[in-house]
């Protein structure tokens, strides 16, 4: 299993809301979905993404602590990781309309505004998961991905998605919540896809290690059986490198030594069982690789600002 796939089968995406958006030139929005409204409608969430699939017109992007603008247009996906405050707009130097401020039309997913000039049309949406699992991929992305989604059958397929995400959106029907998030994961998968065969060489990170032979094999035996006791020298044997090799191309790429990034994902893994069962924390600790509860409490603590006992009742709450 690669290692994409092995982080995926270990989370879950909780949700997701699609929505269609107009915009008449000009026009100019700010805003970000945000956390607080995600969990009006669930409550465990504690991270979301956002995104925009422009599917007419095109329109300028940009962060709103930045002023790197991208220039987007009909077939692009944009993707804010860490759900950061935007601009968009068909001229970003207008004063814009906040989006709280912008008037929905009787279905509750179908948003216009603007001056009635150029059309631009987006598909809108948010899926949320758990950041404690995902973090190493989020500490690779940059904050703003354009990812052009481009013609072929395979982009058909990411519209049809889109379009069956907004159909399920409206329709509330038994189950909506659960085939959301499997579209949600299927339009995340191929953005990420997308993003890792399009990095230049000599890129690094998460996604830059997990396009590497070598270090996105490791990756992956890693995340496959996170409980073995894995070596730097056992590692470099399955992925045919040196112990060297193999510990220098991997702090380069993914930014943290082998054993320290395994032990990171232990404990990411330990976060989510706390927060989602009632096992006892001495044997969340054994099976993290922690041969005492009080090493793995003080671990946990460097990693998340908490021992693992508070950590569990900010889940509960």
């Amino acid at each position: 299993m690669d290692a994409l796939s092995a982080v995926l089968k270990s989370v879950r995406l909780e949700g997701a809301v699609y929505l269609n958006a107009e915009f008449t030139a000009p026009w100019c929005i700010r805003g970000r979905y945000g956390l607080e409204r995600v969990r009006q409608r669930l409550p465990d969430a504690d991270h979301v993404v956002l995104f925009h699939v422009l599917v007419e017109g095109a329109c300028q992007v940009r962060l709103a602590d930045s002023s790197e603008t991208v220039d987007v247009s009909a077939g692009d996906l944009v993707l804010f990781p860490q759900d950061d405050r935007q601009l968009m707009g068909s001229d970003l130097h207008i004063v814009p309309m906040d989006t709280g401020g912008l008037a929905y039309s009787d279905d509750l997913i179908q948003i216009r505004h603007g001056g009635g000039g150029a059309v631009t049309r987006f598909v809108c949406g948010y899926l949320a998961c758990d950041r404690s699992v995902w973090r190493p991929l989020f500490q690779g992305m940059p904050r703003l991905l354009r990812i052009p989604i481009g013609d072929g059958q395979a982009a058909a397929w990411l519209r049809e998605l889109l379009q069956a995400g907004v159909r399920e959106s409206m329709s509330a029907r038994p189950g909506s919540d659960s085939t959301l998030a499997k579209l949600a994961e299927l339009l995340f998968v191929e953005a990420l896809r997308r993003y890792a065969q399009d990095l230049p060489p000599g890129g690094t990170g998460w996604l830059a290690g997990v396009r590497d032979p070598h270090i996105g094999r490791a990756l992956a035996l890693m995340h496959d059986d996170p409980t073995r006791t894995w070596t730097v020298d056992e590692l470099a044997r399955e992925v045919a490198l040196s112990r060297s090799a193999l510990a220098d191309r991997f702090a380069a790429l993914v930014g943290d030594p082998p054993m320290q990034y395994l032990m990171r994902w232990r404990l990411a893994l330990a976060a989510r069982t706390l927060r989602s069962g009632g096992d006892a924390i001495v044997r969340v600790a054994e099976r993290s690789g922690y041969v005492s509860e009080a090493a793995f409490s003080r671990a946990f603590k460097r990693e998340f600002g908490m021992p693992p006992a508070a950590w569990r009742k900010a889940g509960a709450r």
